[in-house]
């Protein structure tokens, strides 16, 4: 994919280069059933600005990062079987 984006400009990889990173994680793996991305987060952006992070406030808890953490667990266990 780099190879066909910067075949006259070399210069330009730089700029590309976290573009094709998210491009790249967001493919399905044909083992895993999942992109690498929700394996490792659980669950998948819809572009760059789902992956900004939400200001949290130090006495609030989140009611599902419980759930979160027992999804993602649970999904890690699913792709090492």
């Amino acid at each position: 994919m780099l190879r066909c984006l910067i075949s006259k400009n070399p210069r330009v990889r730089e700029n590309l280069l976290r573009h094709i990173e998210f491009s790249y994680n967001q493919v399905v793996n044909s083992t895993t059933s999942h992109t690498h991305f929700e394996v490792v987060y659980g669950f998948n952006p819809l572009t760059p600005l789902d992956l900004l992070p939400i200001p949290v406030l130090d006495e609030v808890l989140c009611k599902d990062g419980f759930e979160k953490t027992s999804f993602i667990k649970n999904l890690h266990h699913h792709i090492k079987l």
